[in-house]
């Protein structure tokens, strides 16, 4: 009986907080501003995409070895591997010669895959590095443990920074696992005015100054320090490890490791860009996120194009999506099939679902590709695109804090439509609850009948929590 009423006040505790979805309050609606995210004229700002697994982590190692002054990384998730030590290595070089940096990851993602870990409590020995937890896990107080942070991005120093849905480990940077990885999308941007009297018209300060607005919050704990840990065997061996491993890198790639690479040349001009965010705290947050982006969609006059890894969508935000479909010719959403997906839970709800996602009236396709894909990314018309890690879920909606970077450029958004595209390809269109128009060439996945069933019944047991997933 005991442990029936300690696992009652844990799961009721973890619940109670966003049971009642939040609403957008006037404020919010009134703030919203279209114009506030388009220029007429050139911005200070240059993008690019990546696309893939290899390139993401390419240039982190480029620009993190460039660094001279800052390195921050936010990430939702960081575990041991093969990429998260080749970017480690890095680090640990840099903030040997003096560089300042700053490593903030999600409370659960830190007590899972790293506080058991000593190579991450290596990195934080070190003097010129700061690691923190964003609201590390407290059994007694069950009614904060599902306010988790989303984010993820790197800056370094005024230079660049990334921003986009890539955790930070083998599933998603490199290519060390090319069985088990995942699609996903991120986007460089390069303070084209570094260094002038214009440099702090980028966005990256706009990017910088919501890191310490998090970084500073009372819910962040510090990761690690001085604490005895330095003088440990075990740990002196990860130091050498990383040292050691820096030196192999740099060997064999050391094309990366040069100060001269043109970013200039690969990235293309933007009239504007900017960050939409919502709520940092731990509690229900208002919708801001889903707001802002589904406003600019709004107000799209021939295509809009969401690709999301899943769908998990309440009244609200159906009526939303059913409005953009009603304004929009060409409206589409782009979800992985429950085939395909790697979220057990959130295929679960879309099966339980599915004809009010169907009902929106967007023109729906499930990918099939045989790679989860995990971007998070739209484009509204010729000329405006969004890249970062909300997903069109309850948990990114309300519970999460999250980011998208909107961004204004037509070539950026041209390359962005043709990615999709390219994802496109491997789609079913989904007619209806059961219905599929499927190209010849797509091969949708076996799933055994146990699979199967578990959805279904996960699906039903799901709905009074659902605002969890």
């Amino acid at each position: 009986m005991a442990v029936l009423l300690a696992v009652g006040y844990l799961a009721a505790g973890a619940v109670a907080p966003f049971i009642n979805y939040r609403t957008v309050t006037e404020q919010t609606e009134a703030a919203f501003d279209p114009a506030f995210f388009r220029s007429d004229q050139a911005g200070v700002d240059r993008a690019m995409l990546l696309e893939s697994n290899s390139s993401a982590w390419e240039h982190r190692i480029r620009l993190m070895n460039g660094a001279r002054s800052e390195i921050i990384l936010s990430t939702f998730d960081m575990r041991d591997g093969e990429s998260t030590r080749d970017l480690l290595s890095v680090i640990w070089h840099k903030a040997e010669e003096g560089v300042s940096i700053k490593i903030l990851v999600d409370g659960i993602s830190g007590l899972i895959r790293m506080t058991p870990n000593p190579l991450f409590a290596a990195v934080s020995s070190h003097p010129c590095i700061e690691m923190k937890l964003y609201n590390p896990v407290n059994p007694l107080t069950p009614w904060t443990s599902q306010g988790r942070m989303h984010d993820k991005y790197v800056i370094v120093d005024s230079r660049a920074y990334i921003l986009g849905g890539r955790n930070t480990f083998d599933y998603f940077l490199g290519t060390y696992d090319e069985v088990n990885k995942s699609l996903d999308r991120e986007v460089l941007v390069l303070n084209g005015a570094c260094g002038t009297g214009r440099e702090k018209e980028s966005s990256l300060f706009e990017v910088r100054k919501y890191f310490q607005k998090v970084w500073e919050s009372e819910v962040c704990k510090g990761f690690g320090g001085d604490d005895g840990l330095g003088e440990k065997e075990r740990t002196q061996e990860q130091i050498r490890m990383l040292e050691e491993r820096y030196e192999e890198l740099s060997g064999r790639f050391g094309d990366f490791f040069r100060d001269d690479y043109d970013y200039e040349a690969i990235t293309c001009e933007t009239n504007r860009i900017r960050l939409v965010s919502g709520p940092v705290g731990i509690y229900g947050k208002e919708p801001q996120v889903f707001h802002t982006i589904t406003g600019l969609m709004l107000e799209a006059e021939e295509r809009v194009a969401i690709h999301t890894p899943y769908v998990v969508s309440n009244g609200y935000m159906n009526d939303r999506l059913r409005q953009i479909a009603e304004a929009v010719p060409d409206a589409r959403l782009v979800i992985n099939s429950v085939e395909n997906g790697d979220n057990f839970v959130a295929s679960s709800d879309y099966q339980y679902h599915k004809k009010d996602v169907v009902e929106t009236g967007l023109e729906i396709y499930e990918y099939d590709g045989g790679y989860s894909t995990h971007g998070k990314s739209f484009v509204i018309d010729d000329d405006l695109c969004g890249i970062g890690s909300y997903n069109f879920d309850l948990r990114s909606t309300y519970m999460d804090t999250e980011l998208m970077l909107v961004v204004q450029s037509r070539e950026l958004t041209a390359q962005l439509r043709e990615a999709m595209e390219e994802i496109e390809r491997d789609c079913r269109r989904v007619v209806d609850e059961r219905e599929y128009i499927v190209p010849e060439h797509v091969e949708v996945a076996e799933v055994p009948v146990w699979k199967r069933a578990a959805w279904k019944i996960v699906g039903l047991l799901l709905q009074p929590v659902r605002c969890l997933a």
